[in-house]
Order: structure tokens, then sequence, then C-alpha cells
């Protein structure tokens, strides 16, 4: 991994951690800061309110753009509701294309038959090197820069840059530390909110002791599970191991990981603290994992699921349950060290055959660097900008207000989410590398030597060394 990928994130400093729980908090002070943080003011057509345009569009009358991301149902139609007022302000015409799980697949299909979409929405780090390397993307040009000059930290742009180009525009990003719980099931058993790791599984044996089974894992995603190792082995070993992990300078025989899968096996080694045992949540998709942590709030199957901002979305649209009411949320607890504060997200960037973008792109690209695009995009819910001119009203509820404040107070003091920075065969593939390296943990959590020998040949492969 480049050092101007690495360099932003070489500290995940405990200020950061504080930050993050005290945004948190649910106070009143969170709320007094989104005056204070209310950006420039910005909106665009009838969804900006009061705000003027932050950004002028050209005129792409009769010019067509196709778009694809991997986004479905309530992601997907808030995306299109961006999309719809690009083309009000341009009258170009936009197309959504749904892309696969495996993106860089996807995008060599659609390239190797020669018709690639413009824009693509790419969820890894590891991907996004690998289209420039290819020579798949151009570079973003001077209208795109200038929004990310005025609305971006320079963490957020260098993770969108390739040995020394800007190609990416991150546009939607995820707090992957959070644990969110059924506050009935909480106060049945008189528990609180943990802040360690041990605090957190002496909660699991209280919420089974009360009679509620304590957490729901998605077991048959493998991506959620990378993310429960990466928030341990964030906190446990620290940002300068996780950097080398992430990039292949540490083995995953090193002792640093046999410590993280120990940590993280004193939960998935114990049936009794897993909704279905670990075989259950093998066979448990991550929607099922919400469910049934909220769907029936006075008997749920689980009183907790750990997963990011965007459960928030999900919970408003598939249960009867009030984020903020029924349904809380904490920072993932700390481990040895500091509370992590891992991240992921979706950059924009412009596929080519000829190393230009068209305007149509570029002015795409720009829009959706704006606080226009962000402001629309926000106001339905289950969406976090690193745009930090996006005043925090924006969004819907106090809850997702305070996780955006925590986002933003972290700065450049953040990990990106590490399966995302791997090449595509290691990091997000499913049946093979870190998905599956991990589910075969889950399978049988004291093997852990069975599993690190198992991700180090993956890594080997897929990294080339």
């Amino acid at each position: 991994m480049p050092s101007s990928i690495r360099g932003p994130r070489r500290a995940a400093r405990a200020a950061a951690a504080v930050a993050v729980a005290s945004a948190l908090a649910f106070t009143a002070a969170c709320g007094s800061d989104s005056d204070s943080n209310g950006g420039n003011g910005s909106g665009g057509g009838d969804n900006g309110g009061d705000h003027a345009p932050s950004i002028e569009l050209p005129d792409l009358a009769g010019q067509s753009l196709e778009v694809a991301a991997v986004w479905t149902g309530a992601e997907r139609d808030n995306f299109v509701a961006v999309l719809k007022e690009f083309e009000d302000r341009t009258g170009a015409k936009v197309s959504f294309v749904p892309s696969s799980d495996n993106v860089s697949n996807f995008v060599g299909t659609k390239i190797e038959g020669g018709a690639p979409p413009d824009i693509v929405m790419v969820p890894q780090v590891g991907v996004l090197h690998e289209f420039a390397e290819k020579g798949w993307l151009a570079p973003v040009g001077p209208s795109v820069q200038e929004q990310l000059d005025a609305n971006f930290g320079q963490g957020w742009q260098d993770l969108g840059a390739y040995d020394g180009e800007q190609y990416g525009v991150y546009v939607k990003v995820a707090n992957k530390s959070l644990v969110w719980y059924n506050a009935n099931s909480f106060a049945a058993a008189g528990a609180t909110e943990p802040t360690s790791w041990q605090e957190f599984i002496d909660t699991a044996w209280l919420l089974s002791d009360s009679g509620t089974t304590p957490v729901s894992v998605a077991g048959a995603d493998g991506w959620t599970l990378t993310d429960w190792f990466e928030n341990i082995y964030l906190s446990q070993a620290g940002p300068e191991a996780y950097d080398q992990l992430a990039a292949h300078e540490i083995p995953w025989t090193d002792e640093t990981v046999t410590n993280a899968l120990t940590t993280l096996g004193e939960l998935f080694g114990e049936d009794t603290l897993l909704a279905g045992g670990g075989s259950g949540a093998l066979q448990t998709d991550f929607p099922a994992s919400v469910t049934n942590t909220f769907s029936d709030l006075e008997a749920p199957t689980s009183g907790m699921v750990y997963e990011g901002d965007f459960v928030a979305a999900f919970i408003a649209g598939n249960t009867d349950a009030v984020v903020g009411e029924d349904a809380l949320v904490f920072p993932f607890p700390a481990v040895d060290g500091d509370a992590p504060v891992v991240t992921a997200g979706d950059a924009a960037v412009a596929l080519t055959t000829d190393g230009t973008a068209t305007e149509a792109q570029e002015a795409l690209l720009a829009f959706l660097a704006s606080t226009d695009a962000a402001r629309i995009w926000a106001q339905p819910g289950g969406y976090l900008s690193p745009n930090h001119s996006l005043e925090l009203e924006a969004y819907p509820d106090q809850v997702t207000q305070d996780i955006a404040a925590a986002l933003l107070a972290a700065g450049d003091d953040f990990r990106f989410d590490m399966s995302d920075q791997a090449p595509a065969a290691f990091g997000g593939t499913t049946g093979q590398g870190m998905w599956q390296g991990l589910q075969n943990f889950l399978r049988n959590p004291a093997d852990i030597e069975g599993a690190q020998e198992y991700l180090e040949a993956q890594a080997v492969r897929a990294y080339g060394h």
C-alpha cells in the first residue's frame, strides 16, 4: 500500500476514541455542535430547502450516463434521488445499473465487452488501486478537485488517490465501530453500555442469565466477520500493526493475529452467547442479524448486534423499533488499547478507455463531491458523508447526527476497513480469503492455528508475497 494512503491513518489516537464515545453519549452538546458545524450553507434544487446551490453545473442536455453500484432497496432509492437532482439541473439522462458484490469482476467483464458504465461505486481501496494500475480510471479534473478541497479532509482524499493521482470521491462512508442493542433487553437484565471488551463479555453473560440470547452474528456474510476481527485487532494490536497487516507486511500467522482471534473466540467460542450458536450464526445473514435483535422488542431472538451506522436505516425500514428509543447504540468496546475507529466507504470513479473523462463524467463526480448531493442523500437516513461542509442537522435523527459528529471529530485519525484495502481475492470474495477464513474460525473457534495458516496462504496468493 502506498505511503500516500497509509500516512493519514498513522495514529488512531486516544483523542479520536474519546470523540467517538462522547459523540455517542446522546448529550445536548452534540445538538449544539450542529450549529457550529453548519458547513457552507449550500444545497440544490427542491431538496435544498433554504440553501443556495454550492456548485454550478453545465448544460448536458442530450448526454447520457450509466452509473453502477451494488446498492439495492432503500440505499439504491436514496442514491437515485441524488441522480435525479443531477438530471434536473443539467438535462442529462442518468441510468442506474446494478453491479455485483464483486465489483472487480463486474467492471472487468464490462470493459472486456466494450460497454463499461461511466461511473462506478468502488467499495474497496484495493480494487480502486487495481483499476488505476490497469488504466481503467480517469483522474479527476479541476472542478472535482475544487469540491474535494472545499469539502473533504486530506485523509479521505488520499484514500481516493493512487500513485500521486486523484481518482476517487468518497461519497458514502460508514462508521463500523458500533454495537446496537435492544433497550428493553438491557433494561430487563439491568445491563449498562460496556466500554471495554471484558465488560462487553460480562454484559453478554448478564443478558444470557436474564433469558435473552446476547448477540446475533451474521456469519453467513463473511464481510461482517472481518469487521469483528478488524475492530478487535486495531484496539488490541494498535494502529501500526493494523497498517502492517493490511499491507501484508506481517504474516497472518503473527502473534498479534493469534491474540485477536483468541479474544474473538471468547464470544464466538461460546454457543450460549450466540443466537443459534455457532452453527446458527453461520446461517444468519446481515438482515436477519438485525431483525433478530429488533423485530420483537419484548422477546427478541438476541439483545445485541454489531455493525456500522447503516444498521439504523435497516431498523427503520424493516422493524417497528424506533432508533434512539427502542434501538440504542454504543461504540465498539476497547480491548487492550483505545476504542477502535474503523471506517469504510464507497468511492465514485470515472471509467475510461482513453485515459480521460467526458464532460458529463466530470460534472457528475463534482456534483457527488458537493454539499448539494450530500444533503439530499442524508435526509432519508442510512447515510454518512465525510463531507465536513455538510451541516449535522441534514441528518434525520439525533443518533445519526451523533455518529456523523464522531466520524468528523476523528479527522484523519481513523483506519479504513482492512478487508477493503486488500486485493479483492483476499478481502472481498465469497468462499476465499478473509471471508472464508473467518467463517472457518466461527465454525471451529478452537482451531486458531488452522485459521491463521489458511489466512496466510490466501494472503500470499492474493498479494503475491
